[in-house]
């Protein structure tokens, strides 16, 4: 398919999309990253506020893996599996975990390993695969749901140019109690 100012540029789905940033690889999600995997979604501080059950064993991220690697195939998502430069492991996962052909609309969604909060990490990786987003993909729009109280990522959305389109009380049942969820979005051509 020819890409359009009205589709999705569909060669993104021929060979998957390394990316490069000064500090980091993006790159596929491989069924050996099972394990890393497995490792940061077991950790309770990564799925603080994520409304998602936490890992039982490295099964569960085969199956992720699995998953993940299927929604590519089928044009209906796309992660990177992020490492810092010069290093084997995966430090976190990023990318549009739905999209939306016909809206040109994607959802953004990732985690990083704590031991690299704070240091920019996530918001370096979020920016080239938003760029990506928009220029490669002909995105229209790029969605973030947050449940409140993750200040982290409503920092870096919003330093991404993301704009709040909406505050769902009590939204989503985890843990036993109902959370807020926010809704971030960046349209294209929006400069703010």
């Amino acid at each position: 398919m020819t890409p359009n100012s009205e589709s999705i540029n569909t060669e993104v789905f021929r060979n998957f999309p390394v990316l490069h940033t000064p500090r980091l690889l993006l790159r596929e999600v491989l069924p050996g990253d099972a394990e890393e995997i497995f490792r940061m979604r077991s950790n309770p501080n990564v799925n603080r506020f994520i409304a998602r059950e936490g890992m039982g064993d490295v099964g569960d991220a085969q199956k992720l893996v699995e998953r993940v690697r299927e929604n590519y195939s089928k044009q209906n998502g796309i992660a990177w599996a992020a490492q810092l430069r010069g290093s084997g492991n995966i430090i976190g996962t990023c990318g549009f975990n739905r999209i939306e052909h016909a809206n040109l609309r994607a959802e953004l969604g990732g985690e990083l390993s704590p031991e690299l909060w704070g240091k920019n990490i996530a918001f370096e990786g979020v920016k080239e695969i938003v760029r990506f987003g928009m220029r490669e993909m002909n995105l229209h729009s790029i969605e973030a749901r947050i449940m409140a109280g993750n200040l982290g990522a409503v920092a870096l959305v919003e330093k991404l140019g993301f704009v709040k389109e909406a505050h769902f009380r009590e939204h989503i049942h985890f843990n036993g109690k109902f959370c807020d969820l926010l809704v971030y979005s960046l349209v294209k051509g929006n400069k703010r």
